[in-house]
């Protein structure tokens, strides 16, 4: 008799194995299983320590940044088993679920850890750390957040989703291959200026300088926190806003006082040289007093920036607002006295909106009224152009405020540490882009919290294989890997690498016989060597 086929699994031939091996040698390096099952133990019933997981859940970050279910699917289809020692369905939910509430209670530690590893062992120049605090949706109420953990509230998303609640995250990036050193997660409606100083404290217990220059944003400035960076012998960069620097005292700055600086902005690289937009700097001092009579009034170097790409985006900007205003204003005309404007309550009320939403307060006039003989209301307007032009006047302007002796740093140079603060605005472009960090949903407060630590821990990583490559290339007197982008030499960003790397396979040891790799590419080799990486070594 003919035997029946019948259903049943059959085993996949090869597995996806890509970047793991990268990913594995990195993790090493930086010690993180070992860091956080020395921190977090568990009891001699459990097969992965929370470190393993903790590992695993890094590495599904970099190579299938997707929502954080079903990993024990994804770590089938990849040679997670063969590459970190963990079988799949040992990454079951409730697995991951207890591995992040175990670490959340240790993050910090953690943090502090790890970063000192990655200062130490990759020599990590951290004399300039550029600060930033972004924010993440997530979905649920979280009605019983633990108060000791990020608690999600309604804030100012920056990914402009109001009805969902946030939580915040700080981090510190090195101005040196724009690695994150440090990080920390916030509730959604801590106020950005008060985690300055906690910040400062963290990075001075790591940093393995005694020089260290803080560069931020406007949030880094207040009193309170200049007067400790400037107490702890710490310098600082960051702009004023105009609580501090009005818009009179840009509008009355001369162009002609300023001094050209060489500077060319990266979007502009490679542009013909004479459309390139032009950077000046004039400096002066300023004095911020404090509170407190008591307290000391601080000097600090007021250094001026003016842009012209920035003056013509204002002046291009200014005119589509007003260009948008003036159609409002046309339509509200000639709907004076109908049924959506019969009187002059309700074109006093238009006029508020369009003020506010058009953002033409500052030079809108308007005069309203009613006609006598037919009882209609009236309105005259107009733009006041002495208003346009004042505000013109500090078009391209901006301040920034600094406590670097003049040895230190020129203005010119002040403006240079300044327009270094791109790193840490690329390093959140991958934390919510090629890491997929968007709307996260997790059960508890304490595993956002860790999962913010784990996406960070995987955004370190993520940074240090860009800046090893380079580095390799730097040493050999290049720049580009041939046929890295579109079979075109390409400056190596670890999106690229990935890429690169993504068609690696691992077919598994079967009958006696050891773990398979096909031969790589002569480009994936290339890379391997680049990041001194044998992936034979991790199989």
């Amino acid at each position: 008799m003919r035997e029946r086929a019948r259903y049943g699994a059959v085993p996949s031939v090869e597995k996806a194995l890509g970047s793991l091996p990268v990913v594995a040698a990195f993790a090493a390096r930086l010690r993180i299983r070992d860091v956080i099952d020395g921190l977090c133990p568990v009891d001699d019933r459990s097969e992965l320590t929370h470190g393993q997981v903790i590992e695993a859940l890094v590495a599904n970050r970099l190579t299938s940044p997707e929502p954080l279910v079903r990993v024990q699917d994804w770590a089938g289809g990849y040679a997670v088993e063969e590459v970190f020692g963990v079988r799949p369905q040992q990454l079951n939910d409730d697995r991951v679920g207890r591995a992040l509430d175990a670490i959340a209670s240790q993050v910090d530690s953690i943090v502090g850890s790890v970063g000192a590893q990655a200062i130490e062992v990759f020599g990590i120049d951290v004399s300039r750390i550029h600060w930033d605090m972004t924010s993440f949706s997530v979905y649920g109420e979280y009605e019983h957040a633990e108060q000791e953990y990020a608690v999600p509230k309604f804030g100012h998303p920056k990914d402009r989703r109001p009805d969902l609640k946030q939580v915040q995250a700080g981090l510190a990036v090195a101005a040196d291959g724009g690695v994150p050193v440090f990080h920390r997660a916030y509730d959604g409606g801590a106020g950005e200026v008060a985690q300055v100083i906690p910040m400062m404290k963290a990075l001075q217990e790591i940093a393995t300088t005694r020089r260290l220059l803080i560069v931020g944003d406007t949030k880094l400035v207040s009193y309170n926190n200049l007067a400790a960076m400037h107490a702890d012998k710490v310098t600082f960069v960051a702009p004023a806003s105009k609580v501090y620097v009005s818009a009179e005292t840009l509008a009355g700055l001369d162009l002609d006082l300023a001094t050209p600086v060489d500077y060319v902005a990266a979007r502009d690289q490679g542009k013909d040289p004479a459309t390139l937009g032009t950077w000046h700097v004039y400096e002066d001092t300023m004095t911020l007093a404090g509170p407190r009579k008591k307290d000391p009034v601080l000097t600090l170097r007021r250094v001026f920036v003016h842009s012209s790409a920035r003056a013509q985006a204002a002046t291009v900007a200014r005119a589509k607002k007003l260009d948008r205003a003036t159609d409002d204003l046309a339509r509200l005309t000639r709907g004076l006295g109908s049924r959506h404007y019969p009187d002059t309550a309700a074109v006093e009320t238009r006029l508020a909106v369009i003020a506010k939403t058009r953002r033409v307060v500052a030079y809108l006039r308007t005069t309203t009224g009613t006609d006598p003989d037919t009882g209609k209301p009236t309105l005259s307007w107009h733009f006041d152009q002495e208003a346009i032009d004042a505000e013109a006047a500090g078009d391209g302007w901006y301040a920034l405020l600094t406590n670097l002796e003049a040895d230190q740093a020129d203005a010119a140079q002040v403006l240079l540490h300044y327009k270094g603060q791109e790193a840490v605005e690329r390093r959140y472009s991958a934390f919510k882009g090629t890491l997929a960090v968007a709307a996260i949903y997790l059960k508890t407060n304490r595993r956002i919290t860790a999962m913010i630590t784990v996406v960070c821990l995987a955004l370190l990583i993520f940074s240090l294989i860009e800046r090893q490559v380079r580095a390799a290339l730097r040493a050999q007197g290049r720049t580009t890997v041939a046929g890295l982008y579109a079979r075109r030499p390409a400056v190596p960003t670890t999106r690229l690498i990935f890429q690169a790397l993504a068609s690696m396979r691992l077919i598994p040891a079967t009958s006696g016989n050891p773990h398979t790799i096909p031969q790589p590419t002569p480009l994936q080799l290339e890379i391997l060597d680049l990041l001194d990486v044998n992936p034979l070594e991790w199989c």
